[in-house]
């Protein structure tokens, strides 16, 4: 998402260590791109993390592409009728991508617009994920910009690329997947990472309190699905999925 804040701090680059140091004798013997999902609540870092492990493997000499789920918020054509939401047709589905601004307006309207079957396109992702491991040189992708409020499409160069990255809320449901890392925090773990983030009037909002902890009910049950677990201390657990 363009124009989002990374803070990249030691303990994120210290788990992608290990977490790179344990995958890449996986990822070298792959013979087709290698798919990893970064999976957890808002504000838990998994941009952070996916942009320190994406660091890592390029220093490794293995270049990878980040996909962030926040690009593919998605709205019915016929319910978007709000003055002042830009959008454009990805084509899919007949489906119009939601900004940011615009989706937590269609929160507060809709108290049931909320969670991975809901507001996120995850077909438009899967799909690209496919591709991906087709082998295929380019993909086409929305692209948010946040502090304008509207989307874009942007083509993704997959030239030479071994290693997909796919980050966001409800990415540990998606299919194609090598391995899965979940950061266990939850909404009141992530307060001052929020702050720090500073988006909008955000952090303190109750409305968004109680979007949060709606969201780690969600999603408590995906730590579940992951190979790798990220602590809250940002320790890092590889562990046998229970749910495969």
């Amino acid at each position: 998402m363009r124009g989002d804040v990374l803070i990249i701090e030691d303990y994120h680059i210290k788990a992608a260590k290990g977490i790179v140091q344990h995958l890449i004798g996986d990822i070298k013997s792959t013979k087709r791109r290698y798919i990893i999902t970064i999976g957890g609540e808002s504000g838990s870092g998994k941009s952070e993390m996916g942009k320190a492990i994406q660091d890592e493997l390029e220093a490794a000499g293995i270049k990878a592409v980040i996909l962030g789920q926040d690009d593919y918020f998605v709205l019915p054509p016929r319910s978007n009728d709000a003055a002042g939401i830009k959008a454009v047709i990805l084509g899919q589905d007949d489906y119009f991508v939601l900004p940011p601004r615009s989706n937590d307006l269609k929160r507060r309207e809709n108290s049931k617009w909320l969670g991975p079957h809901v507001e996120v396109k995850m077909k438009n992702l899967e799909k690209n994920i496919i591709n991906a491991l087709k082998g295929v040189k380019t993909i086409k992708k929305p692209l948010i910009d946040y502090e304008k409020n509207e989307i874009l499409e942007e083509i993704v160069d997959l030239e030479g690329v071994g290693v997909l990255i796919a980050e966001g809320t409800y990415t540990s449901l998606l299919r194609n997947v090598d391995r899965r890392i979940f950061i266990d925090r939850n909404f009141e773990d992530t307060l001052a990472h929020r702050r720090k983030r500073e988006r909008g009037e955000e952090v303190g909002d109750p409305f968004i309190e109680r979007i949060l902890e709606t969201e780690h009910k969600i999603i408590a049950g995906h730590k579940h699905l992951a190979d790798i677990l990220i602590t809250k201390d940002y320790g890092v657990v590889f562990q046998e999925r229970l749910i495969k």
